[in-house]
């Protein structure tokens, strides 16, 4: 609408411009004299301009029709396609026009203008590989889905314009959520186009989604092969599938396949944790603990990680205490001043019912760097140490509310997941789990904070309970986390200063040989 009423306005403004010089043209004295033999011609100043507005029109045709003479002159002579040239030359101009009028429509987000000007086009120009793809792209700005997959359908019979109508329908699929079909056109599309870097990307994106690892292997090394990938990150996210491949494997029930998978997936990056981890106990299984304990030492050193301690556990499940305090010297050693490293000492300690030497390990982190793991650790120390209910419960409640720590958390979306995974549940992001703090870390019960003084009222309730009727329960299965609290659960549950705190000492003590870990009452 104010399109039109501006047109309008022009248009007016252009007739009141014409009617006041007209006016004024025949206001104004003198004019033009042209004498041609005997003959003079006298015009005046309005008379004048109209003469040359006619002379420049006669030019114009005059010039037109030599053209046409020349070309009907060379028809005669034997060039059957003078004529034919001579009208597409009118015609390519004006599609090219067209063309040209569209695209910068295109870009300026016209869709509906540009949709006009490209089968305006098509009209004028025998170039459907230009006009079809116009009208694609121009029909998918402006919303018309059915129309742009028609046009890309169009674009199939061109080898020259095939793969741009296959990438066209690939990414419609991919947009209604049709994964199957845009696998299989991303497919032809990487065949038609190995080097397109983009139709890697979107395949192996879609191989990975739908946990196709051996596919998405070939389609990496097609990356590194042609020099889109540098080979440290090849390596990396080759691990990465392969260790995909493996847990897959694992879940098929086909130990062998997934020992192997494991160990080559552990070769290629021996700083992937949970490679190191599936590598180490492919190792126990097949009785080599020498080769265990090297891959969890090599990637203990990179970085440490509660995954890798309870590797290591594992490797001599029916050992004590004090021997499992002096095996795990090896990773103690390593990165000494480490968080991770000084929680795990200090779990050590307690299991063996060292408790100065355990609060010595853990020093000033409860204070320094307080999570919900080191907090409740100090709670297990104090009641080892036979510190008052008061000064437990003090720990307790605030390991409550205090952050989780690590945990792996996905670079492209941030979210926090319990466990390892090649691709990411939420965001779909391939190889984006890192181990570390999230933006927003937090462990608090569903309620908030506002339910704390409720749950120290009910373990003060319980304290006035006889002896044997109040009960800590000891942790359930993770070394890494005996502080985790979902959000049906209502407490935490804190090692007893008697058991070992930690999954990797649980699964020592619940072997065939030695007797189940029960509950401890509190003293």
């Amino acid at each position: 609408m104010i399109w039109l009423l501006l047109k309008i306005t022009v248009f007016l403004g252009i007739v009141v411009a014409a009617a006041w010089g007209a006016g004024y043209l025949l206001e104004t004295d003198g004019g033009v004299r042209v004498s041609v033999a005997d003959t003079e011609f006298t015009l005046g100043a309005l008379e004048s301009v109209i003469a040359l507005l006619f002379l420049v029109a006669a030019i114009w045709v005059f010039l037109r029709l030599a053209s046409l003479i020349v070309a009907f002159i060379r028809f005669l002579n034997g060039d059957e396609t003078a004529m034919t040239r001579y009208f597409a030359r009118n015609r390519e101009r004006k599609g090219y026009d067209a063309l040209a009028e569209g695209m910068m429509a295109l870009a300026s987000g016209e869709g509906q203008l540009a949709m006009a000007k490209a089968a305006r086009a098509d009209r004028y120009l025998n170039r459907p590989d230009l006009t079809t793809l116009l009208t694609a792209q121009a029909a998918e700005q402006a919303g018309d889905r059915r129309k742009a997959e028609e046009a890309y359908k169009r674009l199939l019979s061109d080898d020259k314009t095939r793969f741009v109508g296959v990438r066209g329908l690939m990414k419609q699929k991919i947009e209604d959520g049709d994964t199957d079909k845009a696998m299989k056109l991303a497919e032809k599309a990487f065949a038609l186009k190995p080097k397109h870097e983009d139709t890697q990307n979107i395949l192996l994106q879609l191989q990975a989604d739908s946990h196709d690892w051996s596919s998405a292997r070939r389609t990496l090394g097609a990356k590194l092969k042609h020099g889109q990938l540098p080979r440290d990150v090849h390596k990396r996210r080759d691990a990465v599938l392969a260790l995909g491949e493996a847990k897959d494997i694992l879940d098929d029930d086909k130990p062998i396949e997934a020992r192997e998978a494991a160990i080559a997936a552990n070769r290629k990056s021996p700083d992937l944790i949970p490679a190191a981890v599936m590598a180490s106990d492919s190792y126990v299984a097949q009785d080599k603990p020498k080769y265990a304990t090297r891959v969890i030492r090599k990637a203990w050193e990179g970085e440490p990680h509660p995954d890798l301690a309870a590797a290591f556990a594992r490797i001599q499940p029916n050992e004590t205490p004090a021997e499992r305090v002096r095996r795990f010297g090896v990773l103690l050693n390593a990165h000494k001043d480490h968080p991770e490293t000084r929680m795990l000492n200090a779990e050590l300690q307690i299991a063996a019912e060292d408790f100065p030497a355990a609060k010595k390990a853990l020093g000033d982190l409860a204070e320094t760097d307080p999570t919900a793991r080191s907090l409740t650790i100090m709670a297990a120390i104090e009641r080892g140490s036979g510190a008052d209910d008061a000064v437990v419960k003090g720990w307790l409640a605030r390991a409550l509310t205090a952050p989780r720590g690590p945990q792996w958390v996905c670079d492209s979306c941030e979210k926090a997941h319990s466990e390892w995974a090649p691709v990411c549940d939420s965001c779909g992001g391939f190889d984006t789990m890192t181990w570390r703090r999230p933006k927003a870390d937090s462990a608090q019960m569903p309620t908030g904070a506002e339910m704390l003084p409720l749950i120290v009222g009910q373990i003060e309730d319980q304290s006035e309970a006889p002896a044997e009727e109040a009960e800590i329960l000891e942790p359930a299965e993770s070394v890494s986390d005996p502080t985790e609290a979902t959000e049906d659960d209502a407490t935490f549950e804190v090692p007893l200063p008697e058991t070992p705190p930690a999954d990797y000492v649980a699964e020592a003590e619940n072997t065939d040989e030695a007797p189940k870990t029960e509950k401890k009452e509190a003293s």
